[in-house]
């Protein structure tokens, strides 16, 4: 079973831009964890890994109160960050699930 990028840095943008409190870049990272857990555990079903991108981006959503509460939001770096982020994980796993696709449900 293919293992992800090690030297890939999840949400770059979000990460290098202090306007993303640390500790909440953090948590959306631990989001994103599981889904790639089941990347590198073989899973190629496109229903099974898109509802556990769904799940994913839910959780996600449920987040945006907290970035409100800290001065920050869930906006345009952000998406673009959290888009470009899977789009590398679904092409280092060779899953074809377009990256609009994989973060449907979210609501930022």
């Amino acid at each position: 079973m293919k293992k992800f990028d090690e030297n890939y840095v999840l949400l770059k943008d979000m990460v290098e831009d202090d306007y993303y409190p640390k500790f909440l870049v953090k948590k959306v990272k631990d989001c994103i964890t599981p889904v790639i857990a089941l990347l590198e555990s073989g899973e190629r079903d496109k229903e099974v890994i898109q509802a556990k991108l769904d799940e994913m981006t839910l959780t996600i959503n449920d987040l945006q109160d907290e970035f409100y509460e800290n001065n920050s939001e869930i906006e345009t770096v952000a998406r673009d960050s959290i888009g470009e982020t899977f789009k590398y994980i679904l092409d280092w796993f060779g899953i074809d699930i377009d990256e609009e696709e994989a973060i449907r449900e979210r609501d930022w």
